[in-house]
């Protein structure tokens, strides 16, 4: 997709350089998995692992020459491999001209530079790779800050790293070139006083965007806030149910900004329709607590849709992922508050379509069910919006009321400020409606229209 805004095409000019960089660097993608990792009960295929560490490289142009799944049954303090396994990589490493090795693990700064050391390549773990990422596709001056600060705390106990990318304005931070790359001790007085700057900058932008919230909360529409993991397709489903140009690609990580746009449900009511970032198994504890601001609009929606891939192999691993992070978060992911919504149902074979349709198909008997759909061609949008607008009904008051044909003003208003669900006209040329109307705007509906007759309560 071509960039269309301003902050995307500034992205595609900081990225250029970058991605010259990468598309040069032959990479070597390694997925070191224990014997066994359990995800709430469900074991996280390696492969799928190795599969998504590789697509995460992807994800910044890198060339990966190559992946190797290596079984871990023990994790060695200084280098987290077997001595013979490290030996055995350095020459495959030398082999093939690999520049650069991605390890999909955390490793603490011992192993990364015994690693170096060993390989006489560049290291990365996963926590570095997606600051990476995130480096590259943050475009807001918020997204930006806070990911530098996390980049920073990072950095902070890894005296291998530059920190010179802070005077300089571009996407990513730099790991794969630059000035600065043989720098091997930053100071850790000026990295502080960088991050302590940061923190500063990010209350005004947070107290900016909490004024953005207060004021969409004044007018006031319920919000519907998109969460799922990365790739699950919530960009390309908020394009669908917008009809905006949001970048969606097939690529992880491709939103990291959060986005709000007006969405109009079947019978006219207003809703905040919220892209987010997506999650992701292992995300750096300090890109939790750094993106929190990023992620109120999530835990202030009214209705979260918790978009899955629900054609991938490890769907439910990663079902499992999104709904600890929703925990970490405050927002139980098993009520009434959440859709679930199984995305890419394009992609499943004519049996299992079936299969999962006859699952998400209401019954009234074991609780909400899922929203089977395709973002990509449209198929079950209607079911979902459906969905949105009883989930919203549910905490409204439905009310019957006479106007007469003059009352031209007051029929405006409710359409203003109401849903009308049903209207017609009698013999005498009264208008009988049905509305319903958000618990902020009763009391005024009522002082206007005191003869109303209250139908259904909100619960």
């Amino acid at each position: 997709m071509e960039p269309r805004t301003p902050g995307e095409i500034r992205l595609q000019r900081q990225a250029e350089p970058e991605a010259a960089i990468a598309a040069e660097t032959r990479t070597l993608v390694i997925g070191p998995y224990q014997t066994r990792r359990d995800h709430g009960g469900e074991p996280r295929a390696p492969l799928a692992r190795l599969d998504e560490a590789v697509g995460l490289a992807a994800a910044i142009e890198l060339d990966v020459a190559d992946r190797l799944l290596v079984t871990v049954q023990q994790i060695r303090p200084s280098t987290f491999l077997g001595k013979g396994r490290v030996e055995e990589i350095a020459g495959r490493i030398e082999a093939d001209g690999i520049r650069l090795v991605v390890m999909d693990c955390a490793l603490s700064p011992v192993q990364q530079r015994n690693l170096e050391k060993a390989w006489g390549v560049k290291v990365i773990d996963r926590t570095g790779l997606i600051l990476e990422i995130f480096g590259r596709r943050a475009s807001t001056r918020e997204g930006t800050l806070q990911v530098e600060h996390a980049h920073l705390a990072y950095q902070r106990s890894r005296l291998v790293r530059s920190w010179t990318h802070l005077e300089r304005q571009r996407g990513g931070f730099g790991f794969l070139g630059g000035p600065g790359e043989t720098q091997i001790e930053a100071d850790r007085r000026m990295i502080q006083e960088r991050m302590t700057r940061i923190e500063r900058d990010l209350e005004t932008v947070t107290r900016t965007r909490g004024l953005h919230r207060r004021s969409r909360r004044r007018v006031p529409y319920p919000i519907v806030a998109l969460v799922g993991y990365t790739n699950a397709g919530k960009s390309t489903l908020f394009n669908r149910l917008t009809r905006a140009e949001v970048l969606a690609e097939d690529m992880l990580f491709a939103t990291l900004d959060p986005t709000a746009r007006a969405i109009k449900l079947p019978h006219g009511e207003t809703a905040i329709l919220s892209d987010t970032v997506g999650f992701i198994s292992d995300l750096p504890t300090m890109l939790i607590a750094a993106f929190r601001a990023t992620l109120e609009d999530v835990i202030e929606a009214d209705i979260l849709l918790h978009v899955r891939d629900i054609a991938h192999e490890d769907a439910e691993a990663q079902g499992a992922d999104v709904a600890q992070v929703l925990t970490e978060l405050g927002i139980e992911p098993n009520t009434d508050r959440v859709i679930e919504v199984w995305n890419k149902a394009d992609l499943l074979d004519e049996a299992e379509r079936e299969r999962l349709m006859n699952l998400s198909r209401p019954n009234g008997k074991e609780g909400p069910k899922p929203v089977l759909l395709s973002a990509l061609t449209g198929e079950g949008i209607d079911r979902l919006m459906s969905r949105i607008e009883a989930r919203i009904a549910a905490t409204r008051t439905s009310f019957a009321v006479i106007l007469d044909p003059a009352q031209g003003a007051e029929l405006h208003w409710l359409y203003e400020n109401a849903e009308v669900l049903d209207r017609r006209e009698d013999a005498e040329g009264a208008m009988h409606l049905v509305v319903r109307v958000a618990p902020e705007k009763e009391p005024r509906f009522l002082n206007r229209f005191g003869a109303a007759r209250r139908l259904r309560g909100g619960g």
